[in-house]
């Protein structure tokens, strides 16, 4: 059934300019797994989506991607220009509905010319049939546009914008447009490389449930850990060129992680003294007669001996404290009645605000919705209309985005931030580049060959050692991973200034601001409390439509409808009865994977329960060994489980 196994990695090996970043890495992506791809920066995470993508060959090994199964792949970064509107260009992602339509039309002629029914050919003909028909039902057949609408609005737009041409928007927005056509466009297999970057709060939850309702197979890179971990069930993880499968949601991948490597470390002391064993003997009785034979022994064991590997973590863990800054006045910010417009268009009206001394607040809302146009009224860039006060001696610290174009090209990431830093920070520099991405031979690139997601972290660093005593921060964590942004959200809580932060980022917010400040429809709302505690108060708008496929992957096998149009009647009445003997053949298939699928669960149950056992004796505990088989017929029993589920729902349709 071309319904369980979507991809399939095999003995994938990429070199990037002479360096291995994967060595014969294999793994196989199934209908439902919602996969999250972790590891280092510069581990590979992006180069191995475009190699499933197919959009890069690699070095050795391939991808295979069974003949009917669609992928579609959402980049980091790419070059939209075109003069459609926002409507137009997401309608091009039903190209494919008109495509597939033909193909019913032709398989369906193809079925009613041909007799050989018992024939394999044939069943594989009408399988294909029930599955592009089963597609073409799913996509919504021809009444598109209201799926084009719903998923345009749940990603943010709304009606008012479906006529703007494209080229009037932003990156960020059309980045949106694209990910709506992909996912208009309902391929088997979906691999989202950062795609809650461009979005606000509202649009990644919209995002988060299409995906675990609506979608087939998912592989996504995400810096965003509340949104991975409401997706994915299953973390692939890049180390050392390898990767370790791990069957659990991103949170419980840390734990099991972090047990894996103190099991590595265990045993690694073992070994290190075994091998210190060894050697003292081989030393001791090196020149005895007598021990000859021993000594001969203990040399080859060494030589055996393969040397346990422990995971390099860099655990570092850094805590930047930002340094000492002169006390502000009792109320930094003051802002009355403050409107601001855009020759016709009012952004934002009536605002009013107070915030004191030492508060932590949040700004969020859609893009566009004034967020940034209040920031720059602060920071006095723009005119406005209504009354702001900034406190008495109040001294921001602005990081946005665009900051990153007010670095000297001519330094070094290294004498960038040297030449802020003052007293003991001085000592940690660094550490404290490497907290941020840039380790090793990084810190000596000159500002002008960096990405701009590098000079933005860049930015970000050079703002941590300046004494100011009100930050602004403007998506401070849009290109830093879950560590850095981990070292960035300590660094914050123990500041003891004043915060704005203007962020889509939820684990970020989470137990960092008492206050949120919602932006939307030209008004900003004051909320009291946490980030979820103003979710919790936010409606959301739904993205299941009533199309929703089951979720379960049986197959129909009855005729399918007007499968024999233009056929004469005896065919179609011998169509039918070839319906029941398919059905009938398709049951004892499913009845027997069922009972075949029990037995292997139960097995594996047993063989898991005996190894338990043994991991809990003192032997046991440390041995890596029986360690590693453990894991592997966990990982077993979770796909034996799997197919046993599988095979019953698609048993219960049948016979229902």
């Amino acid at each position: 059934m071309h319904h369980f196994m979507m991809i399939s990695v095999e003995h994938l090996t990429i070199e990037f300019s002479a360096r291995p970043l994967f060595t014969d890495v294999s793994f196989v992506v199934n209908d439902r797994d919602r996969i999250a791809l972790t590891g280092k920066n510069g581990a590979g995470k992006s180069t191995l989506l475009k190699v499933i993508a197919g959009q890069q060959a690699p070095t050795e090994g391939n991808v295979a991607v069974p003949r009917d199964t669609t992928v579609g792949y959402l980049p980091q970064v790419m070059e939209l220009t075109n003069d459609r509107t926002v409507m137009e260009e997401a309608l091009l992602a039903f190209d494919h509905i008109r495509e597939l339509q033909a193909d019913i039309d032709r398989m369906n002629a193809e079925m009613a010319r041909r007799t050989d029914y018992e024939s394999e050919d044939y069943l594989a003909l009408v399988e294909r049939y029930t599955h592009a028909e089963e597609r073409f039902q799913m996509m919504g057949g021809l009444n598109f546009h209201a799926e084009v609408e719903r998923t345009l609005m749940g990603l943010g737009f709304e009606r008012a914008e479906f006529n703007r041409p494209t080229r009037e928007l932003s990156g960020g927005w059309r980045m949106r447009i694209e990910l709506a056509k992909l996912l208009l466009r309902q391929p088997d297999v979906l691999l989202l490389d950062e795609p809650t970057n461009h979005l606000d709060i509202e649009s990644i939850q919209w995002l988060e449930q299409y995906l675990q309702q609506r979608a087939g197979a998912v592989v996504l890179v995400s810096h965003d850990r509340a949104f991975i971990n409401n997706v994915t069930n299953r973390t692939l993880e890049i180390s050392c060129g390898r990767v370790w499968d791990y069957k659990v949601k991103y949170d419980e991948y840390v734990q099991l992680r972090a047990e894996r490597r103190e099991q590595q470390l265990r045993a690694y002391e073992n070994q290190q003294k075994e091998i210190a064993d060894l050697k003292e003997f081989i030393e001791r009785f090196r020149y005895k007669p007598t021990k000859a034979v021993q000594v001969q022994e203990r040399i080859k064991q060494l030589n055996r001996i393969v040397p346990i590997e422990v995971d390099d973590i860099d655990n570092s863990a850094l805590h930047l404290k930002f340094p000492p800054c002169q006390r502000s006045g009792d109320f930094p910010l003051i802002v009355e009645d403050l409107s601001k417009a855009y020759g016709e268009k009012e952004v934002i009206s009536h605002v009013n605000l107070t915030i004191r001394r030492g508060e932590k607040v949040a700004f969020v809302g859609r893009n566009g919705e004034g967020k940034s146009t209040l920031v720059k009224c602060i920071l006095g860039e723009i005119p406005f209309e209504g009354s702001l006060k900034i406190g008495h001696n109040a001294q921001i610290g602005y990081f946005a985005q665009n900051q990153a174009q007010l670095l000297d090209p001519e330094l070094t990431v290294f004498d960038t931030i040297d030449r802020v830093a003052r007293g003991d920070v001085r000592m940690k520099i660094r550490d404290i580049l490497g907290a941020f991405m840039f380790g090793g031979e990084a810190s000596d690139k000159k500002v002008k060959v960096l990405s701009g997601g590098e000079r933005s972290r860049l930015a970000m660093i050079k703002l941590l050692l300046e004494p100011v005593n009100f930050l602004i921060l403007d998506e401070p964590t849009n290109h830093l991973d879950m560590k850095s942004k981990d070292v960035l959200k300590e660094a914050i809580a123990a500041f003891d200034g004043t915060v704005i932060v203007v962020s889509h980022d939820r684990q970020f917010l989470d137990g960092l601001v008492e206050r949120v400040y919602s932006f939307g429809g030209g008004r900003v709302r004051e909320h009291i409390g946490g980030i979820y505690d103003w979710l919790k108060g936010a409606p959301l708008s739904s993205p299941v439509g009533d199309t929703t496929p089951s979720s379960s992957s049986s197959k129909t096998t009855e005729a399918p409808s007007g499968a024999v149009r233009g056929g004469s009647s005896s065919s179609s009445s011998s169509s039918s009865w070839e319906a029941q003997k398919a059905a009938a053949r398709q049951r004892k298939k499913l009845e027997k994977a069922v009972s075949e699928a029990e037995e292997k669960v139960a097995q594996l149950e047993a063989a898991v329960h005996l190894i338990e056992d043994q991991l809990a004796t003192p032997e046991g505990a440390t041995d890596t060994a029986l360690y590693e088989k453990y894991t592997r017929f966990k990982q077993q029993l979770a796909a034996a489980e799997e197919e046993w589920m599988t095979a019953s729902e698609a048993l219960a349709e049948l016979t229902a």
